[in-house]
Parts: C-alpha cells; sequence; structure tokens
C-alpha cells in the first residue's frame, strides 16, 4: 500500500486521470472566431473597395465628361491627356493596394516616352494614345458597381454569414486580382518594347543629328577650305604660267601638297564615318589600329569565330574608338587592355584601365551619350569606375549574325 502511494507520488499522476493525455488537454477549446491574416486582408480589400471606387468614379466623371464635351476647343484635348495622366496614377494606387491587401504582384507599367525639347504637341499626342492610362480610366468606371456588390456582401457575412465568410472573400477577392491584372498590368511585353523604342527612336536621331552636323563641320573647316585654297593657287599658277614659269612651278608644288594633306583630311574623315579597315578585315585588325593611336600600351583580345552584322560591328568600333580616346585624355593610365567575346546571343566589351578612375555617366558626359547610343540598339553599359581606379567599363550589344554576301556577278 505504501508502495502504490509511493508510486503515485513520483509518477506525478492524478489518480483516475486518463493516460491518453494531459488535464491541458481536455479544456475545450476557444471558439474559432481568429481567421488566418490573409483572410482579413481580403477582408480589409473588399470593405475599401466602395470608398476607393467613389472616389475614381467621381473623378473620372468630373473629369472626362467636361473635357470630351471641351474637346472641340483648345482647352478640351490638354485637359484630357491631364486627366488620363490623373487615371495613370489613381491606377498605380490600385496597384499598390492590391500588392498590399491581396499579394498580387503586377509589373508597373512603362512610362511614357519623354523627350527633352519635344514641344507640346508631342506631349499631347503621346498622352492621348496611352493604353495605360484608358484602362485606367475604365477599371475606375466599373469598379463603382463592384464596390458596393462587395462591400454590402462583407458587411452583412461579418454578422451574419460568419462561418463561411474566408470562402466568400476568397471568391470576391479572385474577382478583384482579375480585374487587377487584366486593366492595370502591361498588356504585353510588346506594349514595353513599343514605348522603349519610342523613346529610343528620339535618342538616335538625336545622334544621327549630331553626326551629321559633325561631319558638315569637318568638311567646311577641312577638306572643303583646303580646296578652295587650292583652286584659287591653281588659277594664280595659271596666270604665271607663261610670265614666270619658275613662280608658276613653285605655286604647283605647293599645290601638290596641299592635295595631299586634303586627301589625308578625307581619309581621316571617311574613317571618322567608316574605317576601311572594319569593312574589309573586322573588328580584331580594326581595334588593333585604333590601340595604336591611344597614348598608353593597349592590350586587345578579340575573341569572336565569326564577325556581327555591320551596325553592330561599327557601333562596338567607335564604342572602343571614343573609350580609348578618353583614357588618352582623361585617364592617366599607365596600361589598358580591350577584350571582345560572344555569350550567346550577345556580343559582350571590356575596357579596362589602371588610371585614376573617377569616371561616371553623370551630368551630361561623353560616358552618358555612349549610354544612349547603347541603349537604343537594346545594349547596356555599366561603368565600376571608383575614385584612385582601376576602371573596367562593359559594354553589351545584342548579337546579330551578318548577312551572307551576294554572289559575285559574272560578266
Amino acid at each position: 500500500m505504501t508502495a502504490r502511494s509511493h508510486s503515485s507520488e513520483t509518477t506525478g499522476r492524478i489518480p483516475g486521470e486518463n493516460r491518453g493525455g494531459t488535464a491541458a488537454d481536455r479544456l475545450p477549446r476557444p471558439p474559432a472566431l481568429a481567421l488566418p491574416a490573409q483572410t482579413w486582408r481580403e477582408i480589409a480589400h473588399l470593405l475599401g473597395n466602395l470608398p476607393v471606387a467613389l472616389i475614381g468614379f467621381i473623378y473620372v466623371c468630373i473629369w472626362l465628361l467636361p473635357s470630351v464635351g471641351l474637346s472641340i476647343t483648345v482647352v478640351g484635348l490638354p485637359l484630357v491627356a491631364l486627366g488620363l495622366g490623373g487615371a495613370r496614377l489613381f491606377g498605380a494606387f490600385e496597384r499598390r493596394r492590391a500588392r498590399v491587401l491581396l499579394r498580387v504582384h503586377v509589373d508597373e507599367p512603362s512610362r511614357l516616352p519623354h523627350r527633352e525639347n519635344g514641344g507640346f504637341f508631342p506631349w499631347l499626342w503621346t498622352s492621348l494614345k496611352d493604353p495605360v492610362a484608358w484602362r485606367s480610366t475604365l477599371y475606375a468606371v466599373v469598379r463603382l458597381p463592384w464596390g458596393v456588390a462587395t462591400f454590402a456582401v462583407v458587411a452583412v457575412g461579418l454578422f451574419v454569414l460568419w462561418p463561411v465568410l474566408p470562402w466568400i472573400a476568397r471568391g470576391l477577392t479572385n474577382v478583384d486580382r482579375a480585374m487587377v491584372r487584366g486593366l492595370l498590368s502591361p498588356s504585353d511585353e510588346l506594349e514595353r518594347r513599343i514605348a522603349q523604342l519610342e523613346s529610343d527612336r528620339g535618342t538616335v536621331v538625336d545622334t544621327a543629328a549630331a553626326d551629321l552636323r559633325r561631319i558638315e563641320r569637318d568638311l567646311h573647316d577641312g577638306a572643303q577650305a583646303r580646296l578652295v585654297a587650292l583652286a584659287m593657287d591653281l588659277g594664280l599658277a595659271k596666270e604665271k604660267l607663261l610670265e614666270d614659269p619658275d613662280a608658276a612651278a613653285r605655286m604647283v608644288d605647293e599645290a601638290h601638297g596641299e592635295v595631299k594633306l586634303a586627301l589625308q583630311e578625307l581619309r581621316d574623315l571617311a574613317r571618322g564615318i567608316h574605317p576601311a579597315i572594319l569593312t574589309d578585315r573586322g573588328l580584331g585588325p580594326a581595334l588593333s589600329s585604333v590601340a595604336t593611336r591611344c597614348t598608353v600600351p593597349v592590350a586587345v583580345s578579340v575573341e569572336l569565330a565569326a564577325r556581327p552584322a555591320p551596325a553592330i560591328e561599327g557601333i562596338t568600333y567607335f564604342t572602343v574608338s571614343e573609350l580609348l580616346q578618353n583614357i588618352s585624355k582623361h585617364s592617366a593610365a599607365k596600361s589598358a587592355s580591350v577584350e571582345l567575346w560572344r555569350t550567346k546571343d550577345r556580343l559582350l566589351i571590356q575596357v579596362r584601365d589602371d588610371g585614376r578612375g573617377g569616371a561616371t555617366t553623370a551630368g551630361g558626359s561623353g560616358l552618358a551619350g555612349l549610354a544612349e547610343r547603347l541603349g537604343s540598339v537594346g545594349g547596356q553599359f555599366v561603368v565600376d569606375s571608383p575614385v584612385g581606379g582601376p576602371t573596367a567599363i562593359t559594354a553589351e550589344l545584342p548579337w546579330r549574325d551578318r548577312a551572307p554576301e551576294p554572289p559575285a556577278h559574272r560578266q
């Protein structure tokens, strides 16, 4: 008897206790009023639909109807464009609300292409044809009846349909998710690409215009001026040919020297447009030739099994040429290197130097212009140049195969 009492005390069991669990296990569980956090977020989103939808609908009515009525006047279309900008902001707010409460991650649409000094009418036309803003406007209109319905259902469900409220909330918010994805997300990658190409087109046009102005200036100030002086000298030599043959001979000799200089200037100008060595022999010899004009020793490594398309080849050549010019002028480097290689469908360029560093694409520098040019053809431009050096500039271009040469025409 004593042994049994001692055993009961040491084991800590209460007489008559169910051996299947502790006393705490037999206590009644609290009522299941605590819903999952995601369900509460969905309920909050559904309850917020009504006030947000009211704000959006009122905004569209106040902005769109008067603007359309005034579109026959001077101020109507600008008001429509400004209102579409506000609709874009409303769509951005709704994407953010869906991201926080519904865990719907929708990509932000591309920004409207911005062109410096583009003027009023290009901005107006771009704004009026913005598909993102028009879909956001449609979203604001159709949300009002849906917001009233979801608010009413959830408000009743909180007091009457509590056991099934999580399923109701999930079903209603799935419709919300579909609306956000369908009306507030970018249409597809094509829309992004079109917007990017429209923006890049301005860069390409500006770059081409700047190149044409440079060529015109070089011709006017260089070869053209020299050829005009040459023509005048030859005219004078012709007049002196009979009366002073020796003076005429000296003038012809000087004119011969001017012709040589003019030819050299034209060759330099042609090299600046498209060097013959690049056309004939490709990037390896062309970049090696450029490297010889750099003020520091440059190691060139080109690992390409084939030549890219002429446009990509030209952009690569002038990119490396300008980077080496920057090294000569600004880096105070002792050595530099140029490497080219292909990785799948990308052509990679890396230019390094051991100079002072501090290079940046900010502030309208020449590197910023290079970055814009590469971006206009789908390339990338990365500068790693801490103060004190070294500097490593990496550029990527899309690889495009060279078109086959047409067969030679036989006579």
